[in-house]
């Protein structure tokens, strides 16, 4: 017989016997990083000297430490010798450790807003390399447009290859860096094949979503946002310029084939490419105090923490 005892604030242990979960070295490695140079990165990079950001770092750095989490402890009720403490998990996005619950409780949420009997698409939507510093400039004042552009995009798309102006189904998902760790914003979608039509009052499938349609219609909303929401004389050329080297638009993809077909699954499926952690533990290769090595893909590649 065990009993269980919940604590939320500091506790000294009354017996030897106490025992804590002991972190793998790549966690404490990954704590170490964030410990020594979270100060110095927000000097450098003012835009996330924010309390959020703050917050999701406190959070991390945390996690496994009874005396900043709180903890339960364990103690055997027949011999009353010893005890076993179990920190409590701090549930930031930013923990490696607490990944698996972050995601299972995106998954969660996510699957309560698909229904059944409909079937969704994966849409990525990129935009080129040479967009990506004035997002980063303008971000709090395009990100938040970007997502409305990639609603307002598809049902464009929707209308046209139906005929009829149709409101599809969306989950919309901004992602601002890439897996090697670069700036790279990009929406990841769950789309409806299909929407509703409020004159006939009935949802159209659609079969099909042409990618030399989707690709045009993408760049003219990203471009027409992007000048609408900056304007200067320096974006008006680099609308010019992004019409005049991709004539064919801007790349998208549609996922299929490997896409789950059942609803149920889709939101795990998507969880992958947009709740996954930060980095993995396996990823990072080394730390010197100044370096971070980590690789992607055999290839390596090395920053500055």
């Amino acid at each position: 017989m065990v009993e269980q005892r919940y604590h939320t604030q500091p506790h000294t242990p009354k017996r030897c016997g106490m025992m804590t979960a002991a972190a793998p070295p790549a966690w404490n490695i990954f704590k170490q990083i964030f410990a020594e140079h979270w100060d110095g990165f927000t000097r450098v990079h003012p835009r996330y000297q924010t309390s959020y950001y703050a917050g999701l770092v406190d959070k991390m750095l945390g996690c496994g430490d009874p005396a900043q989490m709180g903890y339960i402890e364990y103690r055997c009720l027949r011999c009353g010798e010893g005890t076993h403490r179990v920190a409590m998990s701090c549930k930031s996005s930013l923990c490696l450790r607490c990944a698996k619950v972050y995601v299972d409780t995106w998954v969660s949420h996510v699957s309560q807003m698909l229904h059944e009997g409909l079937i969704y698409r994966h849409i990525v939507l990129t935009m080129p390399a040479l967009l990506r510093t004035t997002f980063y400039q303008h971000a709090r004042v395009l990100l938040s447009p970007f997502m409305r552009c990639g609603v307002q995009c598809l049902d464009d798309c929707f209308s046209r290859v139906s005929g009829r102006p149709l409101k599809g189904g969306y989950i919309m998902v901004i992602q601002t860096h890439g897996r090697n760790g670069q700036y790279n914003p990009h929406l990841h979608v769950i789309a409806t094949s299909g929407g509703w039509d409020a004159a006939a009052k009935q949802w159209r499938h659609l079969d099909y979503l042409p990618y030399p349609l989707l690709r045009k219609k993408w760049q003219w909303h990203l471009l027409t946002m992007l000048r609408q929401r900056v304007k200067s004389k320096e974006i008006h050329r680099l609308v010019d310029t992004c019409y005049t080297r991709y004539r064919e638009g801007f790349v998208t993809h549609v996922q299929k084939g490997d896409v789950p077909a059942r609803y149920q699954s889709l939101a795990r499926y998507l969880a992958k490419y947009v709740v996954s952690p930060p980095i993995s533990l396996r990823r990072i290769d080394r730390y010197d105090g100044h370096r971070v090595t980590y690789h992607y893909r055999s290839v390596r590649r090395e920053s500055t923490a």
